[in-house]
């Protein structure tokens, strides 16, 4: 396992009308195997689009695990002999899910449906009922999980405390009000997970108009201090254009969980103190989304 790995967030216009961006997901990685990137990760749904108008374009768009956006992450992986993390459109059976597959160097390792659904894609997909993934990759111990997913404190400690060292997080942010001058609240979670949990985090956001939706363009590298150290690729509201961030990392960074000689991350908590609250309807009905 190397002690130290350069890491890469590609951000790369999706598209539900037209041809799918092979071309410009093959450029990116390329790109960033050439910047020494040894992981690459792609956008949520980067071949299929994401602003679906129908569970009919969803399932016109979706594949198996053996379709095109499976036999692209191998096939970059080999190439490039990099770990490739793509989003797809997965079809199985009845159901579809937002999943994400790990090509490691020509060889899939693994696929992850994405568990919690942001907005529409409760129209169109099923949630994933399996925990965050975290896999032994030639990279280190790598955990993915898929853009809203990122923001449940609960999750990314799952994957912490399964030894996750690097957080793989394919996402689709789109561009929402704020106020000017301020980054992304999207951007702020991801370093707090980073910061909360000890991990190092690698988001690959996409760029693009699609059907009036703009994206945040918020691709980075975070360390497990929380702070960034790649990206935003897109710093101001400007519409998010394509980009490659890459960062040298330190796995073994995200294995200490100490903070001071006596606060400690697992140590200090304190799980019998946290039962679940239910929350009322009306709570339940303004917080759902």
């Amino acid at each position: 396992m190397p002690e130290e790995v350069t890491v890469a967030a590609c951000q790369v216009a999706g598209r539900v009308e037209g041809a799918p961006p092979v071309a410009e997901l093959e450029h990116a990685v390329a790109l960033a195997a050439g910047r020494g990137a040894r992981l690459v990760v792609l956008p949520e749904l980067a071949l299929s689009g994401y602003a679906f108008a129908s569970r009919q374009e969803v399932q016109e768009r979706a594949e198996s695990r053996d379709g095109a956006s499976v036999q692209l992450a191998l096939r970059l992986s080999a190439t490039h002999e990099v770990v490739v993390v793509l989003g797809f459109a997965e079809r199985a059976g009845d159901e579809l899910y937002s999943s994400a597959v790990v090509a490691d160097r020509g060889a899939v390792l693994g696929v992850y449906r994405k568990a919690h659904l942001w907005d529409r894609e409760k129209l169109f997909f099923s949630a994933g009922w399996d925990g965050p993934m975290v896999l032994d990759t030639s990279v280190g111990r790598v955990g993915v999980m898929v853009c809203y997913d990122l923001e449940f404190p609960e999750w990314v400690r799952r994957a912490a405390q399964a030894g996750a060292e690097l957080l793989a997080v394919p996402v689709n942010w789109p561009l929402l009000p704020r106020p000017r001058g301020e980054r992304a609240i999207e951007v702020a979670k991801a370093q707090a997970a980073a910061a909360g949990y000890g991990v190092t985090i690698v988001v690959a956001d996409r760029c693009g108009r699609e059907r009036g939706v703009d994206w945040v363009g918020g691709s980075l590298v975070c360390g497990p201090d929380g702070y960034l150290l790649a990206g935003p690729a897109t710093v101001d509201e400007d519409v998010a254009a394509p980009g490659v961030v890459t960062a040298r990392v330190d796995p073994g960074a995200s294995r200490r969980k100490e903070l001071t000689e006596l606060a400690h991350r697992w140590h200090d908590r304190r799980p019998e103190l946290y039962t679940e609250v239910p929350a009322r309807d009306g709570e339940r009905r303004r917080g759902s989304g």
